[in-house]
């Protein structure tokens, strides 16, 4: 049998489903798009199928929405493995995340390997293929630039979560040294990743995209993130804390994503790609749809249209408890509800949850209508982490600056929180930590926190501390093999080049 990564990356003319906004109003989303049968030579032709083969790109936005049984999707396990949350529901596997008893031959881990690998080899076709398509150059550039963007985002997750992994730049047609490929290192993969985004940042790529593509400010502001990243563990190159801060610097200063004055716009349909929505994953009803509103509703509680109300993902209370008194996230239908109207059994009248499920990505439009599927964009990028990683790492080059203190408070005072002045280093570290956690939470950041800091946030007591031993509100205490996944065992068992990770 052929290596899996070979049977992808020879599938790669097969572009998918391309779903994102059209640039046109006149139209909603893109069509599907097929094209399995084409050979890669005879594809990459024309202005057109350079245009649909980035278009088809988009699908790997949706990455973490994958799922993997009743229940289970990639981004709910990434919540579970900060263990400041916890399930209601009955999945086999989300219950293993939790007491850190799973195996390297679960699904949740080939599924995203399996995914962001057939990804790259869409993305590396049209680098290699589009530069030869006679087409407008300024376009052709600004398609490039979208597909080194969605390159570095898949090798950006990898890396995080996997370690070193092969580093492919170029389709595998067939036998050759990218056959069974190695693992490379991660400083190398960091490399291109961070090439890629600046390939993209140059692309000409419009500053501000609000119909779902990429722009000039996502890719500025994913590399500030990759900087801050690769200044803390494992890599520790401490350089980069000032290029995170630079690259983010150039996103405040454009002020082109002004804070949103209501929570909800974070999760209703009238605000997509809006306000501080940097870039979102696209979905749209009748077209692709997702089941992550479903996946936060308590298990089985009729307050939704739902056919399935999974409670996939509750906050621990322990976690909803460490917000500031008077903080307006806490207050009831912000970022979180404890107890909602009947919508099944409109005559009981209020259910009462008897804990907090998370508001922040309960969705009203499918939620309460039973003819419209879930079509909630998922947020990969927004302002406000753009502004924490400016705070976080100016201070790391030596102490908070005005301009720091600025982006913290902002924050800060859209949850009627008092300002913050005259911190030590270390005491303003914490403060933007902890508005990390509680800012961005569930949003997929606080795993990737723990992995470059090595410390989690112990909510109980309100500090921080080391995460491997560290016992928090769910599950044992950390095993320190979880800071990275196992490589796939089925990914081992056909290529003897790859290696597995410590400890699994």
């Amino acid at each position: 049998m052929l290596p899996v990564i070979l049977q992808r990356f020879t599938r790669t003319a097969a572009l998918g489903t391309g779903l994102l906004l059209a640039s046109t109003g006149c139209k909603t989303f893109l069509d599907v798009d097929s094209r399995s049968n084409i050979r890669p030579d005879d594809y990459y032709s024309t202005a057109n199928q350079a245009q649909a083969s980035i278009d088809g790109l988009y699908n790997n936005l949706r990455l973490v929405q994958n799922g993997t049984g009743y229940g289970e999707a990639i981004w709910i396990t990434l919540e579970l493995l900060t263990e400041h949350a916890t399930t209601l529901g009955q999945s086999f596997n989300n219950g293993q995340i939790i007491s850190q008893s799973i195996d390297p031959a679960n699904p949740f881990f080939s599924n995203v390997w399996n995914s962001a690998y057939n990804g790259i080899g869409a993305a590396n076709q049209a680098i290699t293929r589009i530069p030869g398509i006679s087409m407008d150059e300024t376009k052709k550039k600004s398609l490039l630039g979208e597909a080194y963007f969605i390159r570095a985002y898949l090798y950006n997750m990898l890396v995080r979560l996997y370690g070193d992994v092969p580093l492919l730049t170029t389709p595998v047609t067939g036998p050759g040294p990218d056959l069974y490929p190695a693992r490379s290192p991660a400083a190398d993969v960091y490399k291109l990743i961070i090439s890629d985004l600046q390939a993209a940042e140059a692309a000409g790529l419009p500053v501000v995209d609000r119909t779902g593509r990429i722009s000039q400010s996502a890719a500025q502001a994913l590399l500030a993130s990759v900087y801050l990243t690769s200044a803390g563990y494992p890599m520790q190159i401490k350089e980069n804390y000032q290029k995170a801060a630079d690259e983010a610097a150039k996103v405040i200063d454009a002020a082109n994503y002004p804070l949103f004055d209501n929570y909800l716009y974070l999760h209703d349909n009238a605000h997509k790609n809006q306000g501080e929505l940097i870039l979102q994953a696209q979905y749209a009803n009748g077209i692709a749809t997702n089941g992550f509103s479903s996946q936060i509703v308590p298990y089985f509680s009729g307050i939704s249209a739902y056919g399935d109300e999974t409670g996939s993902l509750i906050p621990t209370e322990e976690f909803y408890n460490s917000y500031e008194s008077g903080d307006l996230r806490t207050q009831e239908q912000q970022f979180y509800f404890s107890k909602y109207p009947s919508f099944k059994n409109p005559t009981a009248g209020i259910v009462n949850f008897n804990r907090h499920a998370l508001y922040k990505y309960f969705h009203l439009e499918s939620a309460l209508n039973r003819n419209y599927s879930s079509d909630e964009n998922w947020t990969i990028l927004r302002m406000p982490e753009v502004m924490l990683i400016y705070a976080e790492a100016i201070n790391e080059t030596g102490a908070a600056t005005a301009k720091a203190y600025t982006q913290l408070n902002a924050i800060r005072s859209r949850a009627k929180l008092p300002a913050l002045s005259g911190l030590s280093q270390s005491a303003f570290r914490t403060a933007v930590w902890k508005e990390r956690y509680h800012e961005l939470c569930y949003e997929n950041k606080a795993y990737f926190d723990i992995q470059r800091t090595r410390q989690t946030y112990d909510v109980v007591n309100n500090r921080f501390v080391n995460v491997v031993g560290f016992k928090a509100e769910v599950g044992p205490a950390f095993q320190e093999k979880y800071l990275l996944w196992g490589i796939p065992s089925a990914e081992i068992s056909r290529n003897s080049q790859l290696t597995q990770n410590p400890g699994w």
